[in-house]
């Protein structure tokens, strides 16, 4: 086997810079296939994979850069062309007018960001609309918090423009009429079946003698249905479906059911709410709809839906299904999420363990970098597997060039340094724009405890200030730009804290410029990390972190 660890070095070096300063030895491996690497040679070369990525994970990031720049060499890169949404057929389509239709029962997180983006980027892509649709139909879950989050998230922050909101709780009246329809055509039933038989029956592929009873019978025990008349749980409207159907969806599906929870717009003036499969085809037609996109994991609903169009006369759609979206690492359950409220777990939907909008707005990410993880997922018809480290790496190179640096200490040492001369220095806000600097006055010296621990009788740098010994009484050595370790100093320090994304905070100073920061600025504290600011609390400035 030919030695592969310059190539080796050099991706995984290129890897680990993009990817906030590590990398993981899968990302590298299947680079060296277009070095020639062989499929029987991979025992072989993962050991030393393994090797190296250990040694670049332990480099700093200066440390990082440098090394990268005597191996880049060697990779081989292929010129990126800006991605785009693939081209879908919308030739038959006389204007399209896609929806986001999501349930507020929860606060919208990442998965829910890329369905919205989808359909409002393809309907601009083709001069179209794109409408929000609010699911409103359980009373139990719903609420106007969640609607109105949802409402501020789309607008606000990921900067749809909403041409019409619907909730589909205003139309009960007109869903209650298609109900109707359904049963003086004979095409749907009440049932009185327990849940247990009903499942079963369904599974059997058996019909219920409650389905024999004639249409003059079914409606009348419709209107006693909808007047609230039978108990929750004791009676169902179901479609009369195909119960030996391979698809277990068509097997005679519940249509409504009555729920006794009071509404958050319309009280207690319905009792009978129809489920996700009745109200989604008419809606669509209502609000005039022409293109779908949406997960796959609607596909044998297809066939229950197109059954009630043709049943009610409704227009159908074009649908274009794509591959789930899953985020790795984080739960977007709203129970589970719920029941860490209660435990005391998390402060709130947007806490940084969270991928809600909300949260990921504070953490300073930003729409440009939704919109664009938008185009890279696209519509794939494989589920997705999303990190917070690529959403994170997309932000990264938007914010980077507009991100003022910083200094901020964390558990902050004070150094002895009376022999030092310099009472202020010059630093750049940005490396990009070195003309653009803040004057630090140079009184005391501090440096993080874990710094002052790390590098204990080592020589280190005060970046832009001056080298020294940390010794037990520290001592400047030079003041020329050395090779040696870059550590954060602050001088004339206030307090700060940063939010991790573990939901611990860190407490420290940062210098007296970051007074002049506006609530959502996004900055870098140099060897830090990517950070937003949140608001002053009292007299600590408060951060939240965003990404290395």
């Amino acid at each position: 086997m030919r030695d592969f660890s310059k190539e080796i070095e050099a991706y995984a070096l290129h890897n680990a810079i993009e990817y906030g300063g590590k990398v993981e030895a899968g990302r590298v491996l299947p680079k060296l296939f277009q070095h020639g690497l062989r499929k029987e040679e991979i025992k072989d070369v993962m050991p030393v994979i393994v090797e190296i990525v250990k040694k670049v994970n332990n480099l700093k990031k200066d440390e990082q850069l440098k090394a990268f720049e005597s191996v880049k060499n060697v990779m081989k890169v292929h010129e990126e062309k800006e991605k785009d949404l693939p081209e879908i057929d919308v030739g038959g389509i006389k204007k399209v007018v896609t929806r986001m239709a999501p349930e507020p029962s929860k606060y919208a997180h990442l998965g829910h960001a890329l369905t919205f983006l989808l359909n409002y980027m393809y309907a601009k892509k083709y001069n179209g609309e794109c409408l929000l649709r609010l699911e409103d139909t359980n009373p139990e879950k719903v609420s106007k918090e969640y609607a109105d989050a949802i409402i501020e998230d789309v607008r606000d922050y990921l900067g749809i423009k909403i041409t019409k909101i619907r909730y589909v709780s205003d139309d009960m009246p007109k869903l209650y009429v298609y109900a109707e329809k359904l049963v003086k055509a004979g095409q749907a039933y009440v049932c009185f079946c327990a849940r247990e038989k009903l499942q079963d029956l369904r599974h059997q592929g058996i019909e219920c003698e409650c389905r024999q009873f004639p249409v003059r019978t079914q409606l009348e025990k419709w209107k006693e249905f909808i007047k609230g008349n039978y108990k929750v749980g004791e009676a169902v409207l179901r479609l009369k479906g195909d119960m030996q159907s391979s698809n277990q969806v068509m097997r005679d599906p519940a249509l409504f059911r009555k729920l006794e929870a009071k509404h958050y717009r319309h009280g207690s003036k319905y009792k009978v709410w129809p489920l996700y499969d009745f109200y989604n085809p008419i809606e669509d037609s209502l609000m005039g709809v022409t293109l779908i996109l949406r997960s796959n994991e609607f596909d044998p609903r297809v066939e229950l839906q197109d059954r009630l169009k043709d049943l009610l006369g409704l227009k159908k759609q074009t649908i274009i299904q794509y591959g789930r979206f899953n985020v790795k690492d984080f739960t977007t359950k709203g129970r589970e999420i719920r029941d860490m409220f209660a435990s005391g777990e998390l402060r709130g939907w947007d806490d940084p363990r969270l991928i809600t909008l909300r949260a990921l707005q504070r953490r300073g990410i930003t729409r440009e970098a939704i919109y664009e993880l938008t185009k890279q997922v696209g519509l794939s018809k494989h589920q997705v597997t999303l990190e917070f480290d690529m959403i994170a790496a997309i932000n990264r190179k938007i914010i980077d060039g507009r991100a003022n640096r910083y200094f901020f200490v964390e558990k902050p040492v004070e150094l002895d340094l009376n022999s030092l001369s310099i009472k202020e220095v010059k630093v750049p806000f940005h490396p990009d724009t070195p003309e653009k600097t803040r004057t630090i006055p140079v009184t005391k010296v501090f440096i993080s405890a874990q710094d002052a621990k790390r590098y204990k009788g080592k020589e280190v740098r005060l970046l832009h200030l001056c080298n020294l010994k940390l010794d037990a009484k520290p001592r400047i050595t030079s003041y020329e730009n050395k090779k040696i370790p870059k550590i954060q100093w602050v001088s004339e320090g206030v307090p700060a804290n940063i939010l991790m994304p573990d939901g611990v905070w860190i407490e420290g100073i940062a210098e007296k410029a970051i007074a002049f920061l506006k609530p959502g600025d996004v900055v870098q504290f140099e060897r830090v990390g990517f950070a937003r600011f949140d608001r002053k609390n009292k007299n600590v400035y408060e951060f939240w972190f965003a990404h290395g």
